[in-house]
């Protein structure tokens, strides 16, 4: 079997039909040999065990309301544990950026293994230890984390012991202006008391969930508007915090994990759970949305890109006829493949350049980069997913394929880490900041135009 024709010497990522030869000639150099191995590995990991053991992780999904969020899949943990031993583990923290923590591997080779992983979904990514809310929560304790901090919450996570919960949306406000966030953070003494309304705080129904990352107000009298939040470091045991309900998308509560609502009542930790110091909440929050948002995309595409080979697969079943028909003889279906081809294509090199821009200088100099990568990708991805369900005719909305579940995953891609208004208006406020500079550049050659024709005894029309 072969994705075209395979050439000798083939990475196995194009021999396997997952990117393209074009594409990846646009960044193999950029590839160590020991990416190179890695994304290897990572294909052949997904392949060989991840996607195989799909069906069973959802079939070992508790369906009895008592049990659904106190039990684990067993698979997944028999998954991390053979990743974890062939060194396909916290692949995403780059050693760049985290010297003490990291693996040898940049945001650019990341972003490619990313996009496989992407291809099991959620369940896809943690088998690697490489799953949201983890993956960000990480980078917050490696960064920003203390000696203290880092050894009691960040060594357990990095090992795959423990799972966290990051809250920060909060429940009738606007969440989509940080600065609106209202939970109250005290000093009492030697303590810090939390008082707070959250929800769609992912990862808070899980059981093996031990650390909330909590933003709240702590200076709200601050003029400076980003001084006013700090970050918190909160044991899941702690009392007071009550998990009032998993939030559902579409119907789906995508347990054992969830995104919960989350009331956090004279909730009272040592000064110690700080993080960095008071008011350093929107400087970390940025720190951590950053990468963030460019592994959603990442995955988002190896989604998109699982949703058309299910797509190609199902219109070239030869039992699936209309008109007289096979389906793939209808214009309208070549169509729709081919649109999905190109805007797959087109997403992908848009994140392969802001991993890139985040390598040469970081998150905050990628920002312009990210914020489009992370307003075409999901809406990408979703349109994808979207004309292979309608290829599975009803059989694509239902439980039977998981393409409906994809779908309702990746829409909450278009509000999670900032709404797609806040990146297009930040965006669009980017590019006309470059009008000085055009208007500069416009009259400059105006007047060297009318030097040339006026040489040229020649009248300008304007």
């Amino acid at each position: 079997m072969s994705f075209g024709k395979v050439r000798p010497g083939d990475h196995a990522i194009v021999a396997e039909g997952f990117i393209s030869r074009g594409a990846w000639s646009l960044i193999e150099d950029k590839f160590s040999d020991f990416a190179k191995a890695k994304l290897t590995d990572v294909v052949r990991f997904t392949l060989d065990e991840v996607l195989p053991a799909a069906e069973l992780y959802e079939a070992q999904i508790s369906k009895d309301p008592a049990t659904r969020w106190k039990q684990v899949p067993p698979v997944i943990e028999e998954l991390k544990n053979k990743a974890k031993a062939k060194g396909l583990w916290n692949l995403f923290l780059s050693k760049k950026h985290y010297p003490k923590h990291g693996t040898p591997l940049t945001n650019l080779e990341y972003a490619v293994m990313a996009e496989i992983t992407g291809r099991g979904g959620h369940f896809g990514s943690e088998a690697f230890n490489c799953s949201a809310p983890d993956t960000g929560n990480m980078e917050v304790l490696a960064k920003y984390g203390n000696e203290e901090q880092q050894k009691k919450w960040l060594m357990p996570l990095l090992n795959g012991e423990i799972r966290s919960a990051f809250a920060m949306t909060e429940r009738f406000i606007a969440s989509s202006d940080a600065t609106n966030i209202r939970t109250d953070i005290r000093q009492e003494g030697n303590e810090i008391v939390i008082n707070g309304h959250k929800w769609w705080i992912s990862g808070a129904g899980d059981p093996r969930c031990k650390l909330h990352i909590l933003m709240g107000k702590s200076d709200a009298q601050n003029a400076n508007q980003h001084r006013q939040q700090s970050i918190v470091l909160i044991p899941a045991d702690t009392p007071g915090i009550k998990v009032v309900r998993p939030m559902q998308v579409f119907g789906y509560d995508d347990a054992p994990e969830g995104h919960c609502e989350v009331i956090y009542e004279n909730v009272r930790v040592p000064l110690a759970n700080l993080v960095k110091g008071w008011g350093a909440g929107f400087e970390i929050i940025q720190g951590r949305l950053g990468p963030g948002r460019i592994h959603h995309c990442m995955r988002s595409i190896g989604a998109a890109e699982a949703a058309l080979d299910r797509m190609l697969t199902r219109v070239t079943d030869t039992r699936k006829r209309t008109f007289g028909k096979a389906l793939y003889e209808h214009g309208t279906i070549v169509a729709d493949i081919a649109r999905s081809r190109m805007q797959i294509d087109q997403a992908r090199l848009l994140v392969l350049s802001a991993a890139s821009m985040i390598d040469k200088s970081d998150a905050k100099g990628a920002m312009r980069d990210i914020g489009m990568s992370k307003v075409v990708v999901p809406t990408a991805a979703l349109e994808v997913i979207d004309r292979a369900m309608q290829a599975h005719g009803a059989e694509g909305i239902s439980q039977d394929t998981p393409l409906a579940a994809a779908y309702a995953g990746l829409r909450t891609l278009r509000y999670a880490d900032g709404p797609d208004e806040v990146h297009i208006q930040q965006i669009g406020k980017q590019e006309l900041r470059r009008a000085e500079a055009l208007w500069e550049r416009q009259n400059r050659i105006t007047g060297e135009s009318e030097k040339k024709l006026k040489a040229a005894g020649i009248r300008s029309h304007l």
